[in-house]
């Protein structure tokens, strides 16, 4: 028996789910090409500025010392021209539901531009990175090497990805810096937003369940452990009841706090420096600095005070 399926009618059907999508989103039915960016095209992105971030580690398995510079340049001079395309998508789009003039050779020459800013950043990238591979190895007994931090712990991977999101971010594609920040999302279960500003020498131990949100503001030598969330309290509406986005709405964390792991930091507040969060806490006001915040009761006193 050969199994026949009646394809034409899905295909129809979906066809008719589309123009209503697209009607109602008031988007073009003209024929032509992708107007958005590819998920798929920024993993392969992603993948090309790893190896070049790290070619000895995080490249080809086969790469030589004496041909780290060709790998590097050649593999740049790759994923750059894919990022300028995929860029161009995005600026191109965003005009067009900007209602803004544009001119697909002066999206182009701006699209150039940004990715010329992004690579100039790298070696930027990569020193934090460095500081994050650092922090990571310092802070875990467990770690046998620099290079086990590297290659084995999925908050190096995160970090790897947020660096680059936020730069991207900060250039002004957001859905590309979505995008690569989704990617480490469904790869480590680890959350952050292309926005939030991240300072050197963070680490993020074992990582599962950790959520940053866009305005979060990290400073140096912090470290958070698994199911930490840096959220939003509550989110302001206007007077139609639609959302009021771009508000400072997520925690400060100072140089050298420590978050345990389930804590959840919620709101537009300060973790000042050098600050301890205990596990499972919620926290929604100012934590001074030089605190120990733990839960109100503890196994071995009773009358335990929450900050001390």
């Amino acid at each position: 028996m050969k199994p026949t399926f009646d394809v034409q009618s899905v295909v129809t059907a979906l066809a008719q789910v589309r123009q209503t999508w697209r009607t109602s989103q008031q988007r073009t039915t003209e024929p032509g090409g992708r107007e958005l960016p590819s998920r798929e095209a920024l993993s392969h992105i992603i993948a090309g500025l790893r190896g070049a971030l790290f070619p000895m580690r995080l490249g080809p398995h086969d790469l030589r010392q004496e041909n780290e510079d060709f790998y590097v340049g050649h593999t740049l001079d790759t994923v750059l021209h894919a990022l300028w395309h995929q860029v161009v998508l995005e600026l191109r789009h965003a005009s067009k539901h900007n209602d803004s003039i544009h001119h697909d050779a002066t999206v182009e020459a701006h699209a150039l531009s940004l990715v010329q800013e992004f690579s100039q950043a790298l070696p930027r990238v990569r020193a934090l990175l460095d500081s994050d591979v650092i922090a990571a190895f310092e802070g875990d007994p467990a770690a046998r090497s620099v290079d086990e931090v590297l290659l084995c712990y999925p908050g190096i991977e995160a970090m790897i990805h947020h660096r680059l999101a936020h730069r991207l971010y900060r250039l002004g594609v957001p859905l590309l810096a979505r995008l690569v920040s989704e990617i480490a999302h469904a790869q480590t279960g680890i959350d952050i937003h292309p926005g939030a500003s991240i300072g050197p020498g963070f680490f993020i131990d074992h990582g599962t369940g950790v959520v940053i949100g866009e305005t979060a503001v990290i400073g140096q030598r912090v470290r958070l452990y698994q199911a930490v969330t840096l959220g939003a309290k509550s989110f302001p509406t206007d007077a139609s009841g639609h959302l009021i986005k771009g508000l400072t709405r997520h925690p400060t964390l100072q140089d050298d706090v420590v978050i345990y792991a389930g804590a959840t930091v919620l709101g537009n507040i300060t973790i000042g420096q050098g600050a301890t969060i205990g596990g499972n806490v919620w926290v929604t006001h100012d934590v001074p600095a030089g605190a120990h915040l733990t839960q109100a009761r503890s196994l071995r006193d009773e009358s335990a005070v929450t900050v001390s």
